[in-house]
């Protein structure tokens, strides 16, 4: 006698509109043994994947979330499909684990989101993602010829002189780091008018904390601009310029992207963010 089969969720990475999808077969995918395939819903196109219910169900998906190299694991596969998927056609990211009960509940699921994914699909069509930061070094520069600078380790010596000289030091410190940070921010400010002049559409994200940075730096924009395609050369020469005139600034650019950020359920700051399940 054959065993039943294990029943199956399907797992939904992102919702195209044409393109010839058939490479995509050839993706581990979640690295479940099943391919990489297209889900018909309409005049959507799903990639999805079947998965086994046991190891993606609600309970067994939150314990796998949890445990950060498996958190790891699945969004680098997830990022990786919708990569691919975006190379082949217009792409809507969808957030990680999102899943179905079946490919019939996927389908309805789409039918009733059909308006906004293909608006979506008509903004991002032709366009591609790219993320500018600006950061600031921390702590401002020391002045010219003199040397930084460092804080009494036991608070200010004895004698009325002293403290005042002290609380002069200590504010002036504070002075100029409150000047350091407004420089530093309208700095970004510019950065930022520079690039949105290039782009259809921008979207401001959350900075990263010291816990991404470290401490030598501070985050000071985070920015994800969806640009035409064709315009990287002049966004790479206006951040070239940008550096060379905002010296107290560094500015990082990462793409192209999939437009996580200007599709209809992306992921918008960069996170995962579970799915929910089609009841």
């Amino acid at each position: 006698m054959t065993p039943p089969e294990a029943p199956a969720l399907t797992y939904a990475f992102a919702v195209c509109r044409g393109g010839a999808l058939t490479a995509l077969a050839a993706l581990p995918g979640l690295g479940t043994g099943a391919p990489v395939r297209t889900l018909a819903a309409g005049p959507l196109t799903a990639v999805v994947q079947d998965v086994p219910a046991a190891g993606f169900g609600e309970e067994a998906l939150r314990q796998r979330l949890s445990d950060r190299d498996e958190l790891e694991r699945c969004a680098r596969a997830h990022h990786t499909v919708i990569t691919a998927a975006s190379a082949l056609a217009p792409t809507v990211p969808l957030p990680l684990a999102t899943l179905y009960l079946d490919d019939g509940r996927a389908r309805e699921a789409l039918g009733e989101r059909e308006t906004s994914l293909l608006t979506a699909l008509d903004r991002i069509t032709g366009r591609a993602e790219w993320g500018v930061k600006v950061y600031a070094p921390t702590g401002p520069p020391p002045a010219p010829g003199t040397a930084p600078e460092a804080a009494p380790a036991d608070g200010p010596p004895p004698g009325p002189a002293s403290g005042r000289a002290y609380l002069d030091r200590v504010r002036t410190r504070q002075r100029s780091r409150e000047q350091h940070h407004t420089l530093t921010l309208r700095a970004a400010e510019r950065v930022d008018t520079a690039v949105r002049s290039l782009a259809v559409a921008a979207r401001r994200l959350r900075p990263h904390g010291v816990e991404v940075t470290g401490k030598h730096r501070t985050h000071v924009l985070n920015a994800a601009y969806l640009l035409d395609l064709g315009r990287e050369r002049e966004l790479r020469a206006a951040l070239a310029s940008l550096r060379h005139d905002e010296t107290d600034v560094q500015i990082e650019l990462s793409g192209p992207w999939a437009p996580y950020s200007f599709a209809d359920g992306g992921i918008a700051d960069e996170r995962p963010t579970s799915g929910r399940m089609s009841p």
